[in-house]
C-alpha cells in the first residue's frame, strides 16, 4: 500500500487504523480526513503527527474538500454520526448530510481515483421491529437468544447477514443502510472495489464514550471515578447483552482485506465480539468493578429507551469462513486496556469524560 485516506480519521476508529496501518506499513501515506467536530478528536492529533500520519481538516459533507486531497489506492470510510439518537432527539440533517450525502462524496472521489472502498457500517442497520421478534431466555445476569425462532437470519450465535431488513431502525441505522445499498451499486455499475463491514459495539482506548455511544468507555470512567451510573429500560436490570470488539480486533480484519481485496470484493460482512465476546450491563459492572476496585450506586428505570433493544450478538460465520478473522481481544482485556488509558491520561480525559 502507497497510499490510504481514512475519512474521520481523527476519530476513535479512524485515528486507530491510521496509527495501526501506519506502523504496519510505514511507507505508505496516510491521510486522516476529519472535521474534527465529536469533543476529543483533537486530542489525537499529536498522536497522528508523531506517528507521522498526514492530517487534513475537512469535511466529507463538502465535494469541493475532497478537491484538495491527492488521488489515493484505498478509501476507508470510518467518518459517522454515530448516535443512535442522532435525529430523534434533535433536527436530523447533520446525520443525513454526514452518513449519507458524505458517504456519496466520499464514493464519487474513490471513483474519481480508482480507490478501493472499505465501509464501516454499523450492526444498527438491523430492524428494530424485527429484533423485538427474536424470542429471549432470561438467565440470572443476562438475555440469551434461544434455540427456536420463528423466523431465519438469527441463532445463539447472533444475527447473521440475513436477518430481515424491513421495518424501522432508527435513523442513524437508516442513514448507514441507505449508504450500503449506494455503495453496492457503485461495485456493479462502476466497477468499483468495495467491502461492507457491519459493525457491532466497538470499543477501547481513546473512545471518547457517552450514553448514546460508546457504553462500555463511560462504564469503566463513571467507576474509575466513582461517578453514578443506572440501568435504563427492560426492567431495570442490566441484563441487556451486546457484542463487543476491541479496536485492535477491527484493524486485524481490516489489514486482512487491505491485503485480499480480490477476495473480499463486493461482500457485506458482519463483524462484532460474537457471542463469546459478550456483555450485559450487570456483566460489565461487575468486571468494572474488578479492574478498578470501586463499586458504584446504580439507579434503575424500568421503563425501555427510544431505539433500544434487548440484545445483540454478531454472527461472525460468513467473515470467518471468508477470511479466517474472529476477534481474540477479550470483554475483559477491553475493560482493562480502557482503564489504564484512562487512569494514564486523566487530567486530559476527566473534563471531556465524566
Amino acid at each position: 500500500m502507497k497510499s490510504i485516506l481514512i475519512t474521520g480519521g481523527a476519530g476513535f476508529v479512524g485515528s486507530a487504523l491510521a496509527l495501526q496501518l501506519k506502523r504496519a506499513y510505514p511507507g505508505c501515506h496516510l491521510i486522516a480526513f476529519d472535521n474534527l467536530k465529536r469533543r476529543g478528536s483533537e486530542l489525537n492529533l499529536p498522536r497522528l503527527r508523531t506517528a507521522g500520519v498526514e492530517f487534513v481538516h475537512g469535511d466529507i459533507r463538502n465535494p469541493e474538500d475532497f478537491d484538495a486531497l491527492p488521488p489515493v489506492e484505498v478509501l476507508i470510510e470510518a467518518s459517522a454520526e454515530p448516535s443512535v439518537l442522532a435525529g430523534l432527539t434533535s433536527a436530523p440533517d447533520y446525520l443525513i448530510n454526514t452518513n449519507l450525502n458524505g458517504t456519496v462524496n466520499c464514493l464519487n472521489y474513490a471513483r474519481q481515483h480508482g480507490a478501493a472502498f472499505i465501509f464501516l457500517s454499523t450492526s444498527r442497520i438491523y430492524p428494530i421491529n424485527q429484533i423485538e421478534r427474536i424470542r429471549l431466555e432470561e438467565t440470572d445476569t443476562r438475555f440469551e437468544v434461544s434455540a427456536e425462532q420463528p423466523f431465519g437470519g438469527i441463532s445463539p450465535r447472533g444475527l447473521a447477514e440475513d436477518f430481515p431488513l424491513e421495518g424501522y431502525r432508527s435513523l442513524y441505522g437508516a442513514t448507514k443502510l441507505c449508504s450500503e445499498y449506494l455503495i453496492q451499486e457503485y461495485h456493479h455499475f462502476y466497477g468499483l472495489r468495495t467491502v461492507i463491514n457491519r459493525c457491532g459495539v466497538l470499543a477501547g482506548p481513546w473512545q471518547m464514550g457517552k450514553v448514546d455511544q460508546g457504553v462500555v468507555v463511560l462504564w469503566v470512567a463513571r467507576h474509575l471515578w466513582q461517578q453514578p451510573l443506572g440501568y435504563f429500560g427492560f426492567g431495570g436490570v442490566g441484563k441487556q447483552v451486546r457484542d463487543i470488539m476491541h479496536v485492535d480486533d477491527l484493524f486485524d480484519l481490516v489489514n486482512f482485506q487491505l491485503q485480499n481485496l480480490d477476495l473480499v470484493n463486493g461482500k457485506t460482512l458482519n463483524a462484532g465480539g460474537g457471542r463469546a465476546i459478550s456483555v450485559s450491563l450487570q456483566e460489565l459492572t461487575a468486571i468494572c468493578q474488578r479492574v478498578t476496585g470501586h463499586v458504584v450506586p446504580i439507579a434503575a428505570q424500568a421503563e425501555n429507551r427510544q431505539a433500544d433493544i434487548a440484545l445483540y450478538l454478531t454472527d461472525n460465520t460468513r467473515v470467518t469462513e471468508l477470511t479466517g478473522w474472529q476477534p481474540r481481544r477479550s470483554v475483559e482485556q477491553i475493560v482493562t486496556d480502557v482503564y489504564h488509558w484512562l487512569r494514564d491520561n486523566e487530567a486530559q480525559l476527566k473534563p471531556i469524560l465524566a
